[in-house]
């Protein structure tokens, strides 16, 4: 089976996109599975986070599934559907378009650069709700809004929400990367408390409109970045935190930066506006065998350029946290 794909990511957190559309491919459930666990290990595999299979759609220009490292499929991934925008942006030549997932038809678009030379696509991170069933969160209160979860954790409070892919915050003085760790581990560890297993994310203000986050996510582990935990932490910084509504909020990660704008409508729901970028890091074609447990890969070509420039972002994003721990 031959498949050419494009190695991306978005903040650092890294993707195969392989596009069904363009190439005439179709997979079973199975064979997607199979197929991130194959091509996503760092070791013997491609090596990246998850797998993009960008695919037709009857309600928008194009239909987004993203596998993880561990076969699982997540509701959403913001850092992957900027990718896809991208993806298909280029291809379509608009500017503008609506990219379908799990839970909703959403709008993507290409906007104003967030660092010098570094295209930037917009997408929609939504439904957002706090309801614990929504994650689902098996507990008695109707939120958890910077509460505790006993059965997790007596050092850190969380907030809960979904977007629509679970995820709990903690608002913390410093981020520390052993704490998110246990935590993110125990946390989907517990199906009793998360059935479906959670994201954790530690969110430290670093100034006002200015945060840094790191997430342990789920069916990965600690990750550069999380796009839906970023705006998740956004959204969070603004209820508990000193961030306001309706402007950029600068969120910087261990991959780079993106800004998040968090809104609120007159019945009181939020949405979220994820921007950054869509990066390229080199195109190949991959001849998988038919049982889907070895491949050759051939035909590599380099995005080298737009590497360059994005390295010079995530120096600047290193410089503004200050040592993280």
């Amino acid at each position: 089976m031959k498949i050419p794909f494009i190695k991306c990511h978005g903040s650092g957190n890294d993707f195969i996109l392989i596009d069904e559309i363009e190439h005439n491919l179709s997979f079973t459930e199975e064979e997607r599975e199979q197929l991130s666990i194959l091509l996503c290990d760092r070791i013997d595999g491609v090596g990246s986070d998850g797998i993009l299979f960008v695919m037709s759609s009857d309600k928008a220009e194009g239909r987004m599934r993203m596998f993880n490292s561990d076969g699982s499929e997540a509701e959403m991934c913001g850092n992957g559907l900027r990718c896809v925008a991208r993806h298909m942006i280029e291809k379509t030549g608009k500017s503008r378009i609506a990219i379908q997932t799990e839970k909703a038809v959403l709008e993507v678009s290409q906007v104003e650069e967030i660092y010098p030379k570094i295209d930037t696509f917009s997408v929609a991170i939504e439904p957002v709700s706090f309801a614990p069933a929504s994650l689902p969160l098996d507990v008695s209160e109707n939120e958890i809004v910077d509460g505790w979860i006993p059965e997790l954790s007596e050092k850190y409070k969380f907030t809960a929400l979904s977007v629509p892919n679970p995820h709990i915050v903690a608002m913390v003085n410093k981020v520390d990367q052993e704490d998110l760790l246990e935590v993110g581990q125990k946390a989907n560890q517990l199906p009793s408390v998360f059935p479906k297993g959670v994201n954790v994310s530690f969110v430290q203000v670093l100034e006002k409109n200015k945060i840094f986050v790191q997430t342990f996510e789920r069916g990965v582990g600690l990750t550069n970045a999380c796009g839906t935990a970023m705006s998740a932490s956004s959204l969070v910084s603004t209820l508990l935190g000193p961030n306001e509504l309706n402007q950029p909020i600068i969120v910087i990660n261990k991959g780079g930066l993106v800004n998040c704008i968090v809104s609120k409508d007159q019945e009181g729901s939020f949405s979220i506006q994820l921007r950054g970028n869509g990066t390229n890091v080199f195109r190949a074609i991959l001849d998988v065998n038919d049982s889907l447990d070895s491949f050759c890969l051939y035909g590599r070509e380099t995005f080298d350029t737009e590497n360059e420039i994005y390295e010079k972002l995530e120096q600047y994003a290193a410089s503004q946290v200050g040592g993280e721990s």
